[in-house]
């Protein structure tokens, strides 16, 4: 099942139906006869139909229960006019369900904007009437009529053009939107291609729910096509602003709220752009970030020294180690800021390769580096104020001495001496 369906639909106004009958399919003639049937008076019938083929009736807003348009005369007097009908109950809905799965052709139809007349016919064997009949169409007016007035019978006729396109159209007006409706009937195919069968049971006797695989995958022909991907954006969408030049006694901070709002948008944006992306399905899923690596995540996008403090703060870091996991983020995000301060022991395995790597970058190179280790997984250049670090990835990351404290000194690369020459400052 998917998430809440919102049961309102809302159909633009549709044009002037001059030359033509309002309803083709014979559910939507059935529609009309319902009104023609309920009707008292069949010159308000006349000139309700008038305003519909003059385009006179608004956008047509259909809900369970009750439609709604507003209606205009030719002098310009709007009337917001409704029509009433009654939904199914809940055991309504479960035998009209199990009479559409009874066929394949039924669900078939449904998905193809048809109503096939059987599916109508055995609904009524079981109880359920989709279609309306006499005195099912209620009407409600401001214009005071007690019966169909001309406001009323224009929208029942616009709404028979509605549901000649789309049946589904009437199972709102009944109670439930297409989706659920279709959802039902998925779990319904696949509940009766796979009837239960013996199994081992569990602590109450009861077999072990579930479906074959195949046939669960068969069932998922009922769902209509899914949507087009919607348009990436040129920007993400701006923060409110939430300053009122009032400094407020309590609660949190507007400017810090404002670069939340900031942030949240740029990354739903570069999110999007990476779903919408062709290589999309083949990328691995971003690791979910701690509460610290997100926050400097968040001070690498530059939000000013009053957030940056607090961001510092937060992660008890003084304003200086914050701009060295900074540098080190902007290298090489989560795994370069373990780099910096994480103390990486290697296994025997990852030694092995890491000492392997070390004798063959500098084989060809008459003036080979001394290296000196500073720890498990770190080698200090003699004579210099450099260093290669070893990351959990296998990777080398080059740092370099600066005011007594070792910082990122560039992206990292496989190789140990193109690490280290970044480091120097001889690029890559």
């Amino acid at each position: 099942m998917t998430g809440p369906e919102a049961l309102t639909r809302t159909f633009d106004a549709l044009p002037p139906a001059r030359g033509r009958g309002f309803a083709q399919t014979w559910w939507g003639q059935a529609w009309l006869k319902a009104l023609q049937d309920t009707a008292l008076d069949g010159q308000q019938l006349k000139k309700g139909r008038r305003h519909a083929r003059e385009g006179a009736v608004g956008a047509v807003t259909v809900r369970p229960g009750r439609i709604t348009a507003v209606v205009r005369e030719s002098d310009g007097t709007a009337y917001r006019s409704d029509v009433l009908l009654q939904e199914l109950t809940e055991q309504d809905w479960e035998r009209f369900l199990d009479v559409a799965t009874d066929s394949a052709g039924h669900i078939a139809a449904l998905l193809d904007r048809d109503m096939p007349p059987h599916l109508v016919e055995d609904a009524a064997a079981a109880g359920v009437e989709l279609l309306p009949g006499i005195g099912d169409l209620e009407p409600e007016c401001t214009c005071d009529a007690w019966d169909h007035c001309p406001h009323t019978a224009a929208l029942c006729y616009q709404v028979g053009r509605l549901l000649d396109q789309d049946p589904f159209v009437l199972l709102l007006m009944r109670g439930r939107g297409e989706r659920r409706v279709l959802d039902e009937l998925q779990l319904r195919s696949v509940a009766r291609a796979n009837p239960p069968v013996a199994g081992p049971a569990d602590d109450e006797g009861k077999a072990p729910a579930g479906v074959r695989a195949d046939e669960a995958f068969a069932a998922g022909g009922i769902l209509p096509p899914l949507p087009a991907p919607p348009t990436l954006p040129d920007e993400p969408g701006p923060a409110p602003a939430l300053d009122t030049g009032t400094a407020a006694a309590d609660g949190p901070d507007a400017a810090a709220l404002e670069f939340l709002a900031a942030d949240a948008a740029a990354r739903a944006h570069r999110m999007l752009a990476q779903a919408l992306a062709p290589s999309h399905a083949e990328q691995a899923p971003e690791p979910v970030l701690t509460r610290d690596e997100d926050a400097v995540r968040m001070a690498a996008s530059v939000p000013g020294p009053v957030i940056a403090a607090r961001l510092a703060a937060g992660t008890q870091r003084t304003r200086g180690d914050l701009d060295l996991a900074v540098r080190a983020w902007r290298y090489g995000g989560a795994a370069g800021l373990a780099v910096l301060e994480e103390d990486f022991v290697p296994d025997e395995e990852q030694q092995s390769r890491a000492a392997s790597a070390l004798a063959a970058a500098w084989a060809a190179e008459p003036d080979r580096p001394r290296l000196r280790p500073s720890g498990p997984a770190r080698w200090t250049v003699v004579g210099t104020g450099e260093q290669l670090r070893l990351g959990r990835d296998g990777n080398w990351w080059p740092f370099r001495k600066e005011r007594g404290a070792w910082a990122p000194a560039g992206p990292a690369s496989p190789d140990p001496a193109q690490a280290l020459a970044g480091a120097s400052g001889e690029g890559v």
